[in-house]
C-alpha cells in the first residue's frame, strides 16, 4: 500500500510504518491514501487525477474549502479538526484582551512618548484619549462555529470569568441555533467566527449583523475572511460602533492599499493564528493515527460531511 505525502522532511513522523506500507513523495498510481496541506491547493486539478486508486484524503489543516470540491465522491476527505485548537485559542483570548484592554492604542501612545494621564481615574483631569478601558469579567461572548476550536476558546474564557454561548447547525443541547444569532447580538460583549466558510455562512456579518451588535463590542474573525462584507465592516469601524481583531480578511492577503488597513479600532494579523512553530509536528502525528486506522480497518476520525 502506498501513501502518498509530499514533504519529504516529515515522513520521520509515520516511522515505524505499518508492514506492506511505503511513502510517497510524488503521484503514484497505486496510491491509496493521500496527506495534503494547503500548499498542494493550486496543484490539485493535476494531482488528484494521477491517482487513480486514492481512497482517502487527510487535509493537515481544519478548514478544507481548499480541497473538498476537488476531490470526487466515493473518496473520504478527513480535516485535521483538534491539531490546532490550543494555538487559535491562545490567539482569540489575545485579541480580545488586547482590543478589550486597548493595548494596540497604548502601544500608538508609547510610540508617541505620550503618558496619557487621564487613562486612570485617579490621576485624570479630563477625558482620557483613547476611551475607557475595561475589563471582560462578566461579560459575555457569541461562538459561531461551536467545534473542538470553540470549545477550547470557552474554556479559556470561562477562567476569565466570561459566559459563552455557542452557535451550531446541528443541534446540541449545550448550543443555540444559527437562527438565534440576531436576538442574541444586542447582549454580546465579543462575537467570535470559528465556522467553516460555506455558502451559508458566507457574508454572514453583513451590515444588518453589524448594525444588531453591542456599542463596542468585539468582532474576532480566526475563520475564514469571506464570513464577512469587508465594506459593511470597514463602515462600523469608522463609525466606531464596534471594534474587531481580524486573523482573516476579504480579499487576502489583504492589498497594501486595501482601507481596511488604515480603518479605526481594528487589529489585523496575516492568517497566522494556528501558525505556530510545533503546528506541523502535531498535523502530521495525527495523519500518521489516521494512517493506522486505515491499515487496520478501523474508523477514521474527522471524516468530512459532503454536506
Amino acid at each position: 500500500m502506498k501513501i502518498l505525502v509530499p514533504q519529504t522532511s516529515f515522513h520521520h513522523t509515520f516511522e515505524p510504518l505499518p508492514d506492506g506500507v511505503e511513502l510517497v513523495n510524488e503521484p503514484e498510481a497505486q496510491v491509496e491514501m493521500a496527506v495534503l496541506g494547503m500548499e498542494q491547493a493550486a496543484h490539485l486539478a493535476s494531482l488528484i487525477p494521477a491517482l487513480p486508486q486514492l481512497r482517502v484524503v487527510q487535509s493537515l489543516n481544519s478548514g478544507i474549502e481548499w480541497l473538498l470540491p476537488m476531490v470526487p465522491d466515493g473518496i473520504t476527505v478527513c480535516n485535521a479538526s483538534g491539531v490546532h485548537d490550543a494555538a487559535v485559542a491562545e490567539w482569540v483570548v489575545a485579541v480580545l484582551l488586547a482590543m478589550r484592554r486597548r493595548l494596540p492604542d497604548l502601544l500608538e501612545l508609547q510610540r508617541r512618548s505620550e503618558w496619557d494621564r487621564n487613562l486612570n481615574d485617579v490621576t485624570a483631569t479630563g477625558p482620557s484619549s483613547i476611551g475607557a478601558i475595561d475589563t471582560l469579567e462578566g461579560g459575555t461572548a457569541l461562538i459561531i462555529g461551536y467545534g473542538s476550536i470553540g470549545r477550547a476558546v470557552a474554556s479559556r474564557l470561562a477562567a476569565l470569568g466570561i459566559h459563552v454561548v455557542g452557535v451550531t447547525r446541528s443541534p446540541r443541547p449545550d448550543t443555540v441555533p444559527p437562527e438565534a444569532i440576531p436576538r442574541l447580538l444586542p447582549d454580546m460583549d465579543a462575537v467570535i467566527l470559528l465556522a467553516p466558510l460555506t455558502p451559508a455562512t458566507e457574508r454572514m456579518v453583513d451590515a444588518k449583523f453589524l448594525a444588531c451588535m453591542k456599542p463596542g463590542a468585539i468582532l474576532v474573525n480566526a475563520s475564514r475572511g469571506r464570513l464577512v462584507d469587508t465594506d459593511a465592516l470597514i463602515h462600523a469601524l469608522r463609525q466606531g460602533s464596534i471594534r474587531a481583531a481580524l486573523d482573516v480578511t476579504d480579499p487576502e492577503p489583504l492589498p497594501p492599499t486595501h482601507p481596511l488597513w488604515q480603518a479605526p479600532n481594528v487589529l489585523i494579523t496575516p492568517h497566522v493564528a494556528g501558525a505556530v512553530a510545533s503546528w506541523r509536528a502535531r498535523a502530521y502525528r495525527f495523519a500518521r493515527s489516521q494512517v493506522d486506522c486505515y491499515v487496520s480497518g478501523k474508523p477514521l476520525r474527522n471524516i468530512v460531511s459532503r454536506e
